[in-house]
């Protein structure tokens, strides 16, 4: 039963990331790169965030339970500033990287897009991060006990399951949004996406209220992903036609140059 459990919440949280992994990301090596170099940086940011609340921890009062939840959400927010903070590292870097792609190829052009770039190291970061909040919660699923016996809530697992998977999700549109806005210079793009990020880790502390966190986080991701969707060029016809699985005739005329080779005698 506990192996049912754990490979059931894994299935839940990290099936549409592994998805697009397998669909999107693996057949091509710059995007493989781009994904392990995403999640190092997340992994600093990470690291960073665990100093900065480890030193506050131990220079304060360990007995004031208050102070201590409150330096617990100081901590979380800390965090969340320091992954976007990277995020931006991480496109400056991506774009550095892009321009050289570009002088060294033979026709003058990245073999990959800044928007390819941003939608793997958005995954990356929804990956790795997926992960770190995740993992105790899928060692302890496999057992022995079970949740509930007494008197928390029976659906402590399946709701961990679930805000990881929006958290992956996330993170990925909040990667292609971040990305446009710097390309573009859109502030109050780059202020929503900070902002909201603060927002679904402050909810996460309403549980083991899941109603008060769990839908409000579902319809960020929502709002997101058809944020996401149309940045990257998205629109009802490309769903349509996708759809459809049809593909357009070619009608363009094929020009040949009016110059010939001369035939042999």
């Amino acid at each position: 039963m506990g192996a049912a459990v754990f490979f059931g919440l894994a299935g839940i949280a990290f099936g549409p990331a592994l998805a697009l992994v397998l669909l999107t990301v693996a057949a091509e090596p710059l995007r493989v790169i781009v994904l392990v170099a995403g999640a190092f940086f997340w992994l600093v940011s990470l690291l960073l965030a665990s100093l900065i609340w480890f030193i506050s921890v131990h220079l304060s009062d360990r007995e004031d339970a208050k102070l201590q939840y409150g330096l617990l959400i100081f901590g979380a927010a800390v965090s969340v500033l320091l992954q976007e903070a990277f995020r931006f590292a991480y496109f400056k870097l991506l774009k550095k990287a892009d321009q050289g792609l570009a002088l060294i190829s033979e026709d003058g052009r990245s073999p990959i897009s800044l928007r390819q770039m941003a939608y793997v190291s958005g995954l990356s970061f929804g990956i790795i991060s997926g992960v770190f909040s995740v993992i105790n919660i899928l060692v302890d699923s496999i057992g022995p006990g079970i949740v509930g016996i007494h008197g928390d809530s029976p659906y402590y697992f399946i709701t961990s399951a679930f805000l990881t998977m929006a958290l992956v999700l996330l993170h990925t549109f909040w990667g292609v949004i971040f990305f446009d806005a710097c390309e573009k210079r859109r502030y109050w793009c780059l202020g929503l996406v900070v902002a909201t990020h603060l927002l679904t880790s402050g909810l996460t502390f309403l549980n083991p209220w899941y109603e008060a966190s769990l839908v409000p986080i579902f319809i960020i991701t929502l709002c997101m992903g058809l944020w996401a969707f149309v940045t990257a060029g998205g629109s009802f016809r490309n769903i349509l036609k996708c759809l459809s699985c049809k593909q357009e005739d070619d009608s363009r005329v094929m020009m040949y140059s009016a110059l010939q080779v001369p035939l042999e005698d």
